[in-house]
């Protein structure tokens, strides 16, 4: 039997609904250190807000995601806010997650937003760091000209389903939401999923309600009802 879908939520910005995640059974939250997103959060803020999830003994897997940052500002940021993982949402470079002279190597998952299959094999082989720790090793975003992330737009699920292939920490991002979730892990069947709009009441503010649906629609499907018919 295959452990249920894990769950980041992703694009928190205040504690209320973080502790809603938190209480929903996320398994991962997910800051936004980028300025231009209206999910994003500073610094200052962020270190309010895992500093009391950190008091609790339920305290999911806490990620900053970060935009074309240097290896050492993100292992900053990690160090002040309490974080456990950096997700680069950019243009960086493979050194930064798979080279041990980073400052985050262990610790950063690559995300990718490819335009084709063959675009999302070739990043995934570059970008792909396995660890003996169950993680994250990849995420895959949708595609988009100039937003970095959090559009709505759902993703291609056969990119997913291929990228899923290849590593067994696949986190699949991109148009997900409480009524198709369920058939994106069914469809794909990554190692996690992670929202931020599609939970959202309006851009920085979450839907409780969303939350738990969200959640619990995700974790009922269990990967070992699924036919594997990739080496058919």
């Amino acid at each position: 039997m295959t452990d249920p879908v894990q769950v980041k939520i992703c694009g928190l910005t205040n504690l209320e609904d973080a502790t809603a995640a938190v209480e929903a059974g996320a398994d991962y939250l997910g800051f936004i250190f980028y300025p231009p997103s209206k999910r994003g959060i500073t610094p200052e803020n962020a270190q309010k807000v895992t500093a009391a999830l950190r008091q609790r003994a339920d305290c999911p897997i806490l990620v900053g995601v970060f935009v074309n940052e240097t290896a050492d500002y993100m292992s900053q940021i990690l160090a002040d806010c309490h974080l456990d993982l950096a997700q680069l949402s950019g243009e960086e470079v493979p050194f930064l997650v798979n080279d041990p002279a980073s400052s985050i190597y262990g610790r950063a998952y690559k995300a990718l937003k490819p335009q084709s299959l063959a675009e999302a094999e070739a990043d995934a082989e570059w970008y792909i760091t396995e660890h003996p720790a169950v993680r994250p090793t990849l995420l895959l975003d949708t595609y988009h000209p100039s937003l970095k992330g959090g559009t709505g737009d759902l993703i291609d699920w056969a990119i997913g389903q291929h990228i899923a292939s290849m590593t067994d920490g696949l986190m699949l991002a991109g148009g997900l939401k409480p009524n198709n979730v369920a058939d994106a892990v069914r469809a794909v069947r990554p190692f996690a999923v992670d929202v931020a709009s599609g939970v959202e009441a309006h851009p920085g503010k979450k839907d409780r309600e969303a939350i738990k649906s969200f959640i619990q629609k995700a974790k009922e499907v269990e990967k070992y009802e699924i036919r594997d018919t990739r080496y058919d």
